[in-house]
């Protein structure tokens, strides 16, 4: 299409439209299309909105001013000549705005990427599962092994029990039907003594003292002097919080049962007489060779035990008389044979044939 002449401006803000019959143009905004040509009278131009592009020529009635912003030029009545005194479009001087594509180089362009990502870090090692506590952290076989010794240690706890509860129980069916395994089982060990909690307890003080008959080397026979086992089991529990029980009851329980187990003349009335008599003087080998009574070249041949028993002291507030001379009951000398010293003493005896109750 040639180009046409730019008509002079005829004044600010209008364009001239020349005479003939002419199309009002529609209004343009972003984004809108044309719209048909109204052939009626036109009205007066109104000056044309601010905006880029060159400002429009009045030149009398005609079309209305192009508003500015983005669309597409008014469109042509229709075919046919153009009429007289209508001029050419003005120039564009430049892209008008509106949507459209987005012009290249708008935004960055990504950089290419790196060959070398840098080093990758290092996945997080794995977490080893939880152990669970006590047996259920064990395998299936020491969960058996456990389970048997913890079943064990149960059923002996709960016949022990049940031994010392007929021991101490008043007499009836079951402790006379199994009376011999009961007193087999609690004896001389186990044995309960509930005098502290009878009417009248003991009021007497009761030290046991025993000595030896030594052989020296050059076979000649020596006695040593008594030595009072309950005072140094006394001075052992002074001032100790955590005594020993062999240290509190052991020599004493031991000479409590041979008393009740012998009468006057110190002859066994029954069984257990001869066991006490036995456990008895295996205490007394023992605490003496401790004592190294022998010197470690002497053999122990015999030994003799006896008690002294005083009256406690009533106290101050009382009228009780009380005899303090003390009383003694000693018992004849026991043989010592091999098998009344224990085997990792090294205690020196002779080796005898034991003989029921022991000779004496």
């Amino acid at each position: 299409m040639p180009e046409r002449a730019v008509p002079q401006s005829a004044g600010p803000g209008l364009v001239d439209a020349g005479s003939g019959s002419g199309a009002e143009p529609a209004e343009s905004g972003p984004g809108s299309g044309p719209e048909p040509a109204d052939s009626g009278p036109e009205p007066e131009p109104e000056p044309a909105a601010s905006g880029p592009g060159p400002e429009p020529v009045a030149s009398g009635p005609g079309p209305e001013p192009v508003a500015s912003g983005p669309g597409p030029e008014p469109a042509s009545p229709g075919p046919g000549p153009e009429p007289a005194g209508y001029g050419p479009e003005p120039a564009d001087s430049g892209p008008r705005p509106g949507p459209g594509p987005e012009p290249a180089g708008s935004r960055p362009e990504p950089g290419p990427r790196s060959a070398d990502p840098g080093p990758r870090p290092r996945p997080e090692p794995a977490l080893p599962p939880p152990t669970r506590p006590g047996i259920a952290g064990l395998s299936f076989r020491y969960q058996v092994v456990a389970a048997l010794a913890l079943a064990i240690v149960a059923v002996g706890a709960c016949f022990h029990l049940a031994m010392v509860f007929l021991h101490v129980a008043p007499a009836n069916t079951v402790s006379k039907q199994h009376g011999a395994l009961v007193d087999d089982w609690v004896y001389p060990e186990f044995e309960q003594n509930w005098k502290l909690f009878a009417p009248n307890p003991l009021q007497q003080n009761i030290a046991v003292q025993a000595r030896a008959e030594l052989r020296t080397p050059d076979g000649e026979l020596r006695q040593t002097r008594w030595y009072d086992l309950s005072a140094q089991d006394g001075a052992a529990i002074d001032g100790n919080l955590l005594p020993s029980h062999t240290q509190q009851n052991e020599l004493r329980r031991a000479w409590d049962v041979y008393v009740g187990t012998h009468d006057a003349q110190d002859r066994p009335t029954g069984l257990r007489g001869t066991l006490s008599e036995q456990y008895l003087r295996r205490i007394l080998v023992l605490r003496l060779a401790r004592l190294d009574v022998g010197g470690g070249k002497d053999v122990m041949e015999r030994v003799q035990v006896r008690s002294r028993s005083t009256t406690i002291e009533p106290p101050k507030w009382s009228d009780e008389k009380v005899n303090q001379k003390p009383l003694y009951r000693q018992v004849a000398w026991w043989t010592v044979t091999s098998h009344d010293a224990p085997l990792d003493s090294g205690t020196r005896v002779r080796v005898l044939a034991p003989t029921a109750g022991g000779a004496r």
